[in-house]
């Protein structure tokens, strides 16, 4: 039976039918779930949620006499018309999504997104070691709070997590490529349903590596394992995952994020028709921040120049899907080091949605002087001509600038960015 109560009296157990009112007044991805989080508790008890409506043949019911009205049967008639209305709320949800902030606005609470986000992952893949599943209602927060941030900013979680370096590298790739699937899934205009299960896909597609038998005297280099051995970390994962009761089709994109459109990938070497659409996104996705943040955390790639290299691998990706991508990172990504016409060198720390190629830019180095200068923040879509791109800074340009530690320099100059 349906019952309708106040959000107060939500409990532990119960499953969560609807959440009544405006969606933007309540934080959670799914309207419909099983509530056994004590965080989820707190944030449906202080949200500003009308009612909500509990299902009491799938959770606990409240006291007798406590609810605030208990709901008719539901008719087949009625049935269809509840999932035409759904259907139209997705339909505005997408429209409209969250009021869009500022990369400076939402950098503080993606932040907040991503140390929560290590959390959660670092657990789950050192309980994989253990043998222990990981359940869906452990990572779907994880979910909520980087889609929740991406919704409002499409750059912000995504810059502060190729700028970012102080996390081990396997939480903070898990992270970038669920962000950067949500980012695509958005672009794509793809269902709530199906981002949610595009961001579930970044985060868990390499939990395999957690299972790899480790050769003795292994030093924690995941790239110096065999080939052969890190290859299986495919079948691994998606074992791993599929013990854990997630749709089917994040199973499959687990297995299939090295797949590539021309056959050449790995573990069937399946050509493009044979992978799925989350397959083929993830697999952008993946080698995308692979490529701009290696695993060593030298000879970082610029953002820029990764797009030219993945367009440049002509038959590995789904061309179609890399197009939509680029548009959802932008052409010059938050992160990358730009040349402008006033010969100084920028980082991209915003996006201009009316012109790409246009962003906000931090200045911080000019090669006229050959130093460092005055930074200065410049948005280059209201300078009136002032200044413009001229092309992403290549090895040659970073080399004579001398830069010390990149990654580090970008995250402070994000930082500086964002504090104004």
């Amino acid at each position: 039976m349906l019952k309708r109560i106040d959000p107060h009296q939500a409990q532990l157990g119960m499953f969560i039918h609807k959440l009544e009112g405006n969606w933007f007044s309540h934080p959670f991805w799914r309207g419909r779930f099983l509530l056994m989080d004590e965080e989820r508790l707190a944030r449906l008890r202080a949200s500003d949620v009308a009612a909500v409506i509990i299902d009491t043949e799938r959770g606990c019911d409240v006291a007798e006499g406590e609810a605030l009205a208990a709901l008719p049967p539901v008719t087949p008639r009625r049935r269809r018309q509840m999932l035409l209305e759904e259907q139209k709320a997705d339909q505005r949800q997408s429209a409209h999504a969250l009021t869009p902030r500022s990369m400076a606005r939402e950098f503080g609470r993606a932040e907040q997104a991503a140390d929560m986000g290590v959390k959660v992952i670092s657990r789950a893949f050192i309980e994989a070691r253990l043998g222990k599943a990981i359940q869906a209602d452990v990572v779907a927060p994880v979910v909520e709070s980087v889609f929740a941030s991406v919704q409002r900013n499409p750059h912000a979680f995504n810059g502060l997590m190729r700028c970012k370096r102080d996390m081990e590298y396997l939480f903070r790739h898990a992270l970038a490529t669920s962000a950067l699937m949500i980012s695509l899934g958005r672009q794509m205009k793809l269902s709530h349903e199906q981002m949610h299960d595009a961001g579930l896909v970044g985060l868990l597609m390499d939990s395999g590596i957690a299972l790899l038998p480790l050769p003795q005297g292994w030093q924690g280099d995941w790239q110096s394992l065999p080939e052969r051995a890190a290859r299986e970390h495919v079948l691994f994962g998606r074992d791993f995952v599929a013990m854990g009761g997630f749709d089917e089709a994040v199973v499959r994109a687990c297995y299939e994020h090295h797949e590539r459109m021309d056959g050449t990938g790995y573990p069937e070497g399946a050509p493009g028709e044979g992978i799925s659409l989350l397959g083929r996104m993830a697999a952008i996705c993946d080698a995308y921040d692979d490529l701009a943040n290696p695993f060593d955390g030298d000879g970082v790639s610029d953002p820029a120049c990764v797009i030219e290299t993945m367009q440049a691998d002509a038959g590995a990706y789904d061309p179609d899907i890399l197009r939509e991508f680029i548009v959802a990172v932008g052409v010059y990504p938050v992160g990358s080091i730009v040349l402008l016409a006033s010969h100084r060198l920028a980082m991209v720390v915003d996006q201009n949605p009316d012109d790409p190629a246009m962003p906000t830019v931090r200045c911080f180095y000019s090669l006229k002087l050959g130093r460092a200068v005055a930074q200065e923040t410049v948005d280059l879509g209201n300078c009136y001509g002032k200044d413009r791109i001229v092309g992403a800074a290549d090895s040659a340009l970073l080399a004579q600038a001398n830069l010390p530690n990149l990654g580090q320099m970008r995250m402070k100059l994000l930082a500086a960015a964002c504090a104004g």
